[in-house]
């Protein structure tokens, strides 16, 4: 039953676009779906992600659509990748940054504009009693909105008539716990925005202020 806990929460992440936001880049960015969504509202995106596989049906989905922004996507791993200071508006990580050194968020920090926004949906090394309690509680949550899904994707005409299923996108254990994060980012990224959300993910949120760029 198809579930997809990163698309789940695209929404919380686009609330944090800033305004006015030309450019963005999705680390990560796996088939495309939040590249696109970036895409139709008219900026310009740089979509990352190691797996050539996956880049090649995000550029496939995406050409079949008409989008106003442009997505360049690129097979790249982000620790390589030379990214110029002050380039982009939007940063986004979907459960791409536990593949990677954490200090990768230091590198993308560098790359926002004054007043950009670098956002994570990360996911985090169940540690803490707390985690686990967390987690059990998701199980069920997790089962009713699955249900929903299938049902939703069921009686779609688009799903009816789609046979080929886009590749499943590597996957990798989190090695940080979410102290650890939360540790790493209050010294290294000041005044982001961590909270724990409910399907085995936080979210982070660093807000480029024009003091904090010019530090």
């Amino acid at each position: 039953m198809p579930f997809n806990h990163n698309d789940h929460y695209h929404d919380l992440l686009l609330r944090e676009l800033p305004t006015p936001c030309r450019r963005a880049l999705d680390v990560g960015c796996g088939t495309g779906t939040f590249a696109q969504k970036l895409a139709l509202r008219g900026i310009e995106v740089d979509a990352v992600d190691a797996d050539g596989d996956v880049i090649t049906t995000a550029r496939q989905q995406a050409s079949a659509l008409e989008l106003p922004g442009h997505i360049r996507f690129e097979q790249a791993d982000i620790t390589r990748l030379t990214l110029p200071p002050g380039t982009y508006d939007y940063i986004a990580g979907l459960a791409s940054i536990h593949h990677v050194p954490f200090e990768t968020v230091q590198k993308l920090r560098a790359a926002l504009t004054p007043n950009g926004v670098l956002v994570i949906l990360g996911c985090y090394r169940e540690a803490t009693l707390w985690d686990h309690v967390v987690s059990l509680g998701a199980v069920p949550v997790n089962t009713v909105w699955r249900i929903v899904v299938f049902l939703q994707e069921k009686r779609s005409t688009k799903r009816a008539c789609s046979s080929k299923q886009p590749p499943p996108a590597p996957v990798a254990p989190p090695s940080m716990s979410l102290t650890e994060i939360r540790e790493f980012a209050a010294a290294g990224l000041h005044q982001s925005r961590i909270r724990r959300l409910l399907f085995w993910r936080y979210l982070l949120v660093f807000h480029n202020r024009v003091s904090e760029a010019g530090k």
